[in-house]
């Protein structure tokens, strides 16, 4: 174990000024001892730079060994080992240059996990419809099934399945890169929803989507495209969990200086434990479910990406008794 005496010390200047300081008492004190013991000037001053330099070596040792310990570390990172950190023995500014390191190779270590994971999922997405498509086609060559149109049909989802998939990411990467800028105006809310709701009711028709807006002319700030983005993601999961024959609402308010965005559905809903979750990238509130019928767990991802870049919020609540509440809240 470094001794370090100088460790509560919080300025690497006045550790240097005590070294010197102490360094120049002890060579003083050792040629008064010497010429007190009638010692030749020579022998004196020996002594007294044997001394003094074992004693700054001391005290020196325990000021730099963070940075030695930051330079193996240093190395071993660049070679891949991002579990190596640095002891901070002191509280001065190589102290905490050694716990910012420690820092950084924690962020390191998080964004190096989420990188693999990112490509463990990506893979693991891409794997299902590819192999589909695959044993399709294989069949299809090998005259086991013909070329008829449902099966065609079927090739084609899966087709648009990879499509998806691969906008997705794509978006997600621009938007966290920040490579996709927003491009604000101003405009109808009422235009957002209804335009929302119109194509939601294309796709299921078994729903009914009400909308609603206080007052009617609330008008938004933002990307018109982005924020449809985000609020048709909101309502094709809403219609994706609700039952047949029921209402999926969308509405918008302001209050309190922001303009709210609510999608309201009777489906069931989400765990409480993952509330605050649903906006991770990949994660599904069901890891049995499909990805055909649970998607493949990136839009709200995005959704919250853009969001945050309006410097808004948005989160999921519990609906009593039954469903799910996603609130969107951007500044008005």
């Amino acid at each position: 174990m470094i001794v370090n005496p100088l460790a509560r010390i919080r300025s690497i200047k006045v550790k240097l000024s005590v070294v010197i300081v102490a360094a120049v008492a002890t060579t003083l004190a050792v040629n008064e001892i010497g010429l007190a013991l009638n010692f030749r000037a020579g022998f004196r001053a020996g002594v007294a730079a044997v001394i003094a330099l074992g004693m700054v070596q001391l005290m020196a040792r325990g000021m730099t060994s963070p940075l030695r310990s930051m330079e193996r570390a240093a190395t071993q990172m660049a070679a891949g080992d991002l579990t190596v950190r640095v002891a901070a023995s002191s509280n001065d500014e190589v102290g905490r240059l050694a716990a910012a390191f420690n820092h950084m190779a924690d962020e390191l270590a998080a964004v190096d996990t989420q990188r693999r994971d990112l490509v463990a999922n990506v893979s693991h997405e891409l794997r299902t419809p590819i192999s589909a498509l695959r044993a399709t086609l294989e069949n299809v060559v090998d005259g086991v099934v013909p070329a008829e149109p449902t099966l065609l049909r079927t090739m084609l989802a899966q087709t648009e399945r990879l499509q998806r998939l691969v906008g997705q990411l794509l978006d997600l990467s621009r938007l966290e890169s920040g490579g996709s800028p927003l491009h604000r105006l101003r405009f109808p809310a009422a235009d957002l929803l209804e335009r929302v709701a119109d194509e939601a009711a294309l796709h299921s028709p078994d729903l009914e989507f009400e909308v609603a807006i206080e007052p009617a002319d609330l008008a938004v700030d933002g990307d018109p495209e982005r924020l449809h983005q985000v609020l048709g993601n909101l309502v094709e999961n809403a219609a994706r969990f609700a039952p047949d024959d029921t209402t999926v609402e969308l509405t918008a308010a302001e209050r309190d200086g922001l303009v709210v965005f609510e999608v309201l559905d009777r489906g069931p809903g989400i765990p409480p434990e993952a509330l605050t979750r649903v906006f991770e990238r990949f994660y599904r509130t069901d890891e049995a479910r499909s990805t055909d019928e649970g998607g493949s767990g990136l839009g709200l991802a995005i959704a919250r990406w853009i969001v945050e870049l309006h410097g808004g919020r948005i989160r999921a609540e519990a609906r009593e008794p039954a469903g799910c509440r996603m609130v969107v809240e951007l500044p008005a």
